[in-house]
């Protein structure tokens, strides 16, 4: 029993544990960002609108990522392709024009209350990209845009 204990036991099963799970990664979020299904075929998105778009939210809300160097280290990058796969299950930009409206109106909604709440982008990720942090005009950019295309769905339902 003593043996399986020993210290040097431990570390070599850790360090080969660690550089075999390398050779196990997650595929990439690497489809088109702007094909026809996108939010910018559905409704006018401003330039300065879609700038913020893809600096704070395509990452984790679209069809692509643009993938950091430590992706490629395991167990990160499998916390992050799990975290884009979910972000995606709530909102894609990329098919975006694939819902129907009542669900496009929807997501407009939670668009500007995520953002006015400062739940979005989430803190995790404006940690390390420091540039997809919202300032209070970028905020307020966002969540006017969103609610002038909630409008638009909304009428359409009518």
């Amino acid at each position: 029993m003593k043996k399986f204990l020993n210290p040097k036991i431990i570390l070599r099963t850790v360090l080969v544990v660690l550089i075999v799970i390398q050779f196990i990664r997650p595929a990439k979020n690497q489809g088109e960002a702007f094909g026809r299904e996108d939010v910018t075929w559905s409704v006018n998105v401003p330039e300065d609108v879609k700038n913020i778009l893809v600096a704070s939210c395509y990452d984790c809300h679209s069809d692509h990522t643009n993938h950091m160097w430590y992706e490629n280290i395991q167990p990160i990058g499998w916390w992050i392709s799990n975290h884009i796969n979910e972000g995606k299950k709530h909102l894609n930009f990329s098919v975006f024009n694939t819902y129907k409206d009542k669900r496009k109106a929807h997501k407009f909604e939670e668009i500007a209350e995520t953002v006015s709440a400062g739940e979005m982008p989430m803190s995790s990720y404006t940690r390390i990209h420091g540039n997809a942090k919202l300032n209070d005009e970028q905020k307020r950019l966002l969540i006017n845009w969103a609610t002038l295309s909630r409008q638009q769905y909304e009428k359409t339902e009518k």
